[in-house]
């Protein structure tokens, strides 16, 4: 594995550990030339799901672009990385226990605010109002209310 900082091709592991939800193995691992450390997943690749967007246009189920949109809907909010992880785990494990080879982004978009919804209510209305498009200051009133 190559080091993230410094590009050195050998790396060592420090620790090893397997997620709760036993989908991945999760590693620390430490680069023996500049000695930084940082972290790896390690999982399955399955089946590829393809998802099925507003347009009609299919695209790969891509866990990054899933990662990078809900990190920014948790930006300064109590969630850890580990918790993301943890949603997008079990947002994939949902995914591949219905057994279809589509999905539509918006059930994507569901599965994820309804984890988000019970961790932090900041962050779900932050995701939701980008996943359910809101449209103008009513809509993100009801959704507001609906939480309280």
């Amino acid at each position: 594995m190559k080091c993230l900082f410094c590009k050195f091709g050998n790396t060592e592991v420090i620790e090893t550990r397997v997620s709760e939800d036993k989908s991945s193995i999760r590693r620390r691992r430490s680069c023996t030339n500049c000695r930084k450390r940082f972290t790896t997943y390690e999982r399955v690749e399955d089946l590829p799901i393809l998802v099925v967007k507003r347009d009609s246009r299919r695209e790969r189920f891509d866990r990054t672009k899933l990662r990078e949109g809900l990190l920014k809907a948790v930006g300064k909010t109590t969630i850890t990385a580990e918790q993301v992880e943890t949603i997008l785990s079990q947002t994939e494990q949902i995914i591949a226990e219905r057994n279809k080879s589509e999905i539509e982004s918006g059930e994507i978009g569901g599965l994820v605010a309804d984890q988000l919804k019970t961790l932090d209510k900041v962050a779900y209305i932050r995701f939701s109002s980008v996943f359910k498009r809101f449209v103008d200051v009513e809509e993100f009133e009801n959704e507001l209310k609906k939480l309280i």
